[in-house]
């Protein structure tokens, strides 16, 4: 067992469990089977942080306070517990092992730092996870949250999916398993295509159907995009801006379940679409998620439900380029998008033609074409080959502290991945360039 020692001590939860474990290590026991059954503390917590900020007192006084609360709670319901094998993630006799294998993953590249979009507290001074906030506060304090990019510690995860997904015929696991297993990673192949704009730049978009390329009317870039920096720190901020930085605010979890009833706005960018040269508008909305792909879309609302929607919304054209095979004519006003393989229509251009292929080979025909016809002076319509997966690599979550000891010394890596140390014992001022330079809030300083 691993609970998290809270001050609030045991509750019916904890026991549920417990007793169960209890019992069945209890039988083992009787039938003569040596029996490994220890208790562990998951004893770094923002609570506990929290706590000892109030009380002015070291965090680990109080984690040491409800460990011992927690343990006379457990012998007092006479759970058979192994205690000469106690851990704590608190303990520097554990912990030194967790950061030996974070340097082992950061000397091989496994472990790096990035920009991404997380849930900063201000008043905590550390990133929160997304089950600890509700309606943009802190669950446990009220504390106001924002949603703003940060350099993160992250856990490359993915060099592993591969793998994981290929070796999954070697497990005997249930089907049902492991296909939450291949949706959970996600793995799809596709092509990445850029496309100009009207005033200068490129926007780069993944799609996993390339023979749609017909279809597309419109752009959609999620609202953590680069392009929309401007927007949200002009000092005459615009509806569009008003947009953003309200969406940046909300969770990807609270956005995507709010996802079937679209809200955008026209950036008033335009985009020069690669196979026809139509000028084609770029809209922002947050059904389109900065942590996934380019955090850029092509809107085909004639096979894509969520596209078809958002164009119903803001009366986008809808254009149908795939056919069930044997179906003709298609529909003027279709109810519902057509998600399928099948024949392409209203595909021809002067650059390509593509009606009457079936969409396998019409896929690989436009990336051909695209890869082709990309010009030196320009990167619209360069298309490559490309392998996306829905799970990206892991955060760290509250790494401000991720303090390593080496003989005589203490430090960190710092956001750039540069180690620094400072000697032992050192002057609070030494601790708080460790903290400046680690990229940390010097005040925390009071409670370490």
């Amino acid at each position: 067992m691993f609970p998290y020692p809270s001050g609030k001590g045991l509750h019916v939860g904890h026991l549920k469990g417990y007793v169960a474990s209890d019992v069945v290590s209890r039988y083992r026991r009787a039938r003569g089977y040596e029996v490994l059954h220890p208790m562990g503390w998951d004893s770094f917590g923002l609570p506990t942080e929290r706590q000892a900020q109030k009380e002015r007192i070291r965090p680990e006084e109080v984690t040491r306070r409800n460990i011992a609360e927690f343990r006379k709670q457990l012998d007092a319901v006479g759970l058979s517990y192994d205690w000469s094998r106690e851990i704590a993630t608190s303990d520097p006799r554990y912990y030194k092992w967790t950061q030996w294998i974070f340097t082992r993953l950061f000397e091989r590249g496994l472990a790096y730092s990035e920009e991404m979009t997380v849930n900063w507290c201000p008043a905590m001074g550390t990133v929160l996870a997304n089950e600890e906030v509700v309606d943009g506060k802190y669950v446990e304090t009220g504390d106001l949250v924002e949603r703003k990019q940060m350099k993160q510690w992250m856990l490359r995860i993915t060099a592993y999916a591969d793998r994981l997904l290929d070796d999954l015929m070697l497990v005997d696991w249930p089907e049902p398993i492991k296909l939450m297993q291949e949706n959970w990673i996600g793995r799809s192949h596709g092509a990445t295509i850029m496309f100009d704009l009207q005033n200068g730049g490129s926007l780069e978009s993944f799609t996993t159907r390339p023979d749609t390329i017909f279809g597309v009317t419109f752009l959609v870039v999620a609202p953590e995009h680069a392009m929309l920096d401007a927007a949200v720190e002009a000092a005459d901020i615009s509806h569009l801006g008003r947009y953003v930085r309200e969406a940046r605010n909300r969770s990807d979890i609270a956005r995507m379940e709010a996802s079937n009833q679209p809200t955008g706005v026209d950036t008033g960018i335009r985009a020069i679409h690669p196979a026809t040269g139509q000028k084609i508008p770029v809209w922002t909305s947050d059904y389109v998620l900065g942590s996934y792909g380019t955090g850029a879309v092509m809107g085909v609302p004639a096979h894509d439900s969520r596209d078809f929607a958002f164009a119903q919304a803001f009366c986008l054209p809808i254009v149908p380029v795939i056919t069930p095979p044997g179906t003709q004519p298609v529909p003027a006003n279709l109810e519902e998008a057509y998600t399928y393989f099948g024949i392409l229509i209203n595909s021809n251009s002067e650059a390509l033609r593509l009606d009457g292929l079936p969409s396998n080979e019409a896929m690989l025909r436009v990336i051909e074409w695209l890869t082709n016809s990309g010009r030196p002076q320009s990167r619209n319509g360069l298309a490559h080959h490309r392998k996306r997966l829905r799970r990206r690599s892991q955060p760290v979550r509250r790494d401000r502290r991720r303090v390593f000891r080496r003989s005589g010394s203490v430090g960190c890596l710092t956001s750039s991945g540069t180690p620094g140390f400072v000697e032992l014992p050192c002057s609070a001022e030494q601790a708080r360039q460790l903290f400046l330079t680690a990229g940390w809030n010097p005040n925390l300083l009071e409670t370490c």
